[in-house]
């Protein structure tokens, strides 16, 4: 490993002489002096800092740096159109312009090098754009080995037609029955294409028929074809199924005097109707002195999927549960997800538990973080915690509730004192029919004060967490949300005067907030929101 980067460290460095002239492998070989033992090493280093973007091949196959050479190294985002942008991987850096007669034979996606063949200050005199414009020289890597598409038929070809816009070329192949398959690939056919190599702009890509996955129309295709699209494993390996079923279903009594037991408590779960696994609790206790005592409890998977395992193997390779209109790809199996690591209602559960105590009126005052363990006492839906939150107190679920929703609103009102945006609006969800795959209808979905307090509850969980993490100086990442850009701000006043608004300064936060509450239940509001979020810079991770 040491001698890999001795290597690369000494290739930059004669690059980065004054007299450096490009050299090829061989002669950058001996102009370094190496030995046959240390030749071999330099093919893959000089492919690393290639694939890196430290480095750059011109023509010949002689390597330079990419600055030398107006070279730059990014991802290439396609339009539908046909053009693109060239992403630049270094930081602060502009997207670079590519017409579509210059991207050659790259696709969306694709990490990519290019040549600036006009720079900023040229582009500015063109057209008044300060973004420089490049061609594509070299594909460094492909983002897609495969791609779904519709087969279609001309009267001598058979092309596959991408689901993705952004895949602006169509496929040509040549359909075979495969192994397995009920009948050959026909027209208007959904299919998953291997693409083969791509050389030539002056050719059309070509691919290989691997997988059938039905009629275009047949219910559940549109489905199928995004987990095919974006390669979304559905199965597991047995391995990760027989850990999986090695775990016992109840908890050994011997591991509760590892934890503090909250089983007493009155802790309840706050999910969607559908919801298959729950996995956060919530509970709040009014404190004797009238502050008050928060506890957010989240299922310990790490209690039951050991460093390494293939059950850690596998969940780091998901990275996460997707969940499609129809269905849900859960990160561990269902037996875990769904079962002894779903916080289900009246069973013992391990958990990690964070409690914070607020003043009267909504200060945090401390927070304490505990391995525990919980026995919720009930499963509520959104629907039943708002429906028991309308009517008046008249047992301890209901007195719970009420109580959660005090602390939640006193929280809310604070985080709005403090500049917070209210930028919630209504989400539609589609009701599919589970046999036919069909939408069958649509409902809104408000967000309502059950939905509010869950939220007020989580977001205090997590500034807990990152100030705990904060405070311990441990290396964690943040979301940060950055100040808007003024000009942006300023296109969207003018935007939100043409409906008959008025609007100040809406650098001022205080501004932002009495014109979001002049919206409020106007036949407008949903757009002006959606407006301002596009006004907004993204958040990002740091």
């Amino acid at each position: 490993m040491k001698r890999e980067a001795d290597t690369k460290q000494r290739i930059l460095a004669l690059l980065r002489a004054p007299k450096y002239r490009p050299l090829d492998r061989k002669e950058l070989a001996r102009a370094l002096g190496f030995k046959n033992e240390v030749r071999s090493d330099l093919k893959p280093a000089l492919h690393e800092l290639e694939q890196a973007g430290e480095i750059a091949r011109i023509r010949k196959n002689r390597f330079i740096l990419p600055g030398e050479a107006d070279l730059v190294t990014g991802k290439l985002q396609i339009h539908q159109a046909g053009f693109g942008f060239l992403m630049r991987e270094g930081p602060d850096q502009g997207d670079i312009f590519i017409s579509a007669e210059n991207t050659g034979t790259a696709m969306n996606g694709d990490r990519v090098v290019a040549r600036i063949t006009r720079d900023a200050d040229y582009a500015r005199a063109r057209s008044g754009s300060n973004r420089p414009e490049g061609r594509i020289i070299r594909i460094l890597e492909r983002a897609h080995e495969t791609i779904v598409g519709t087969l279609q038929q001309t009267r001598n070809f058979f092309y596959v037609v991408p689901d993705d816009p952004r895949m602006v070329h169509n496929v040509y192949v040549q359909p075979r029955r495969l192994p397995g398959a009920p009948r050959p690939p026909q027209p208007n056919d959904k299919v998953v294409v291997r693409l083969e190599p791509w050389e030539s702009r002056h050719v059309s890509p070509e691919g290989e028929i691997i997988e059938l996955l039905g009629r275009a129309t047949d219910p559940g295709i549109d489905m199928l074809s995004i987990i095919r699209k974006n390669n979304l494993p559905i199965d597991f390996p047995e391995a990760v199924l027989s850990e999986a079923d090695a775990i016992p279903e109840t908890i050994d009594p011997d591991r509760y005097r590892e934890r503090e037991d909250l089983r007493q408590h009155f802790i309840v779960t706050i999910d969607p109707d559908d919801a298959r696994d729950f996995d956060d609790a919530v509970n709040v206790e009014r404190l004797e002195n009238g502050d008050w005592e928060l506890g957010v409890h989240i299922a310990d998977v790490s209690a039951y999927v050991t460093p390494g395992s293939a059950l850690d193997k596998e969940a780091l390779k998901r990275g996460n549960s997707v969940y499609l209109v129809d269905r849900v790809i859960p990160m561990l199996p269902e037996r875990l997800s769904n079962g002894v690591c779903s916080l289900n209602p009246n069973v013992v559960r391990l958990t990690h538990s964070v409690f914070i105590r607020f003043a009267k009126n909504g200060t945090p005052r401390s927070a304490r973080f505990s391995r525990t363990l919980i026995q919720s006492a009930r499963r509520l839906t959104y629907k039943e915690a708002y429906a028991i939150m309308q009517k008046p107190a008249h047992d301890e679920l209901s007195r719970r509730l009420h109580t959660s929703w005090e602390l939640a609103s006193i929280l809310r009102r604070r985080r709005f004192a403090h500049g917070s945006l209210d930028l919630d609006f209504p989400e539609v969800k589609v009701i599919v029919d589970k046999a036919t795959g069909r939408p069958l209808r649509l409902e809104r979905i408000e967000n309502d004060e059950s939905h509010q307090l869950v939220e007020e509850f989580m977001l205090a969980a997590n500034e807990a967490v990152a100030s705990e993490l904060k405070n311990r100086l441990v290396p964690t990442v943040y979301r940060v949300h950055e100040t808007p850009d003024p000009d942006k701000l300023t296109d969207y006043r003018d935007f939100v005067i043409s409906y008959g608004f008025n609007a100040g300064d809406l650098t001022n936060r205080k501004e932002l907030q009495r014109l979001l509450e002049s919206f409020r239940g106007k036949p407008e509001e949903q757009a002006l929101k959606i407006g301002l979020l596009k006004s907004l810079k993204r958040a990002r991770y740091a």
